[in-house]
């Protein structure tokens, strides 16, 4: 059963979202404090971390980044109605995705499997490796990525939003493309800038290396070169 990790201030919150959860074959454990949550994290053996923005001790944000500096695990920023810039910062911060509050549940729960299903190790035997010159080597069954035999430590979004690009090289990729891929739903105005923050994100990460490329009014394609 897939353990999740609630960070949040709000007493009331945890039991009945973990009664809901229950029902789906979720364990959902509930921690008020910053200090708390991390210390449970760091024990390991959950698989998604779901962070409010408004905490005591520390804000989400610091929190997201804390996390960041030590784990890969899938983090979903709970953040105020309409506040956009909020869902912006979280993203750049490495959070894998962002829930208004207030939410449905059953609208937490859909976000959670996506980005589960996404990080779940692929079936089937064989070599799964896609590389490209420049020292590229992305391993789909481990998912690990590394420059020049050195490992690059991507979130479970920036790596599926690489493999994505990567199997198609010269293909052109919407923005829509990529929500509909790495969300399952269709694009609203916020998520446009969420597509720009991960794909800055992970240019970042891959420097020097130059392989993703904007097309004006048209999306983004990948331009290594398969060695």
């Amino acid at each position: 059963m897939p353990r999740l990790l609630l960070i949040d201030d709000d007493e009331q919150l945890g039991a009945p979202l973990a009664t809901y959860l229950r029902r789906f074959q979720f364990d959902l454990e509930h921690a008020t404090r910053p200090s708390e949550g991390l210390k449970r994290l760091r024990q390991g053996g959950f698989d998604a971390a779901i962070l409010d923005v408004m905490l005591p001790e520390m804000d989400g944000f610091e929190l997201c980044r804390t996390i960041r500096k030590e784990s890969n695990i899938p983090i979903v920023m709970l953040t105020a109605r309409g506040d956009v810039m909020d869902r912006v910062v979280g993203l750049e911060l490495g959070a894998d995705d962002y829930l208004p509050k207030p939410f449905e549940p059953r609208e937490l729960l859909a976000r959670i499997q996506t980005i589960l299903r996404r990080t779940a190790p692929a079936a089937g035997n064989g070599v799964r490796q896609l590389r490209f010159d420049g020292g590229l080597a992305i391993d789909l069954d481990r998912r690990t990525v590394e420059r020049a035999d050195a490992a690059i430590d991507l979130t479970s979004t920036e790596f599926e939003l690489l493999v994505m690009l990567a199997q198609a090289p010269g293909k052109v990729f919407s923005r829509d493309d990529i929500l509909e891929k790495l969300r399952g739903q269709s694009a609203e105005d916020i998520h446009t800038r969420a597509v720009d923050i991960l794909v800055s994100r992970l240019r970042r990460k891959l420097e020097p290396l130059d392989c993703i490329k904007t097309l004006r009014n048209a999306g983004y394609t990948f331009a290594g070169v398969r060695a």
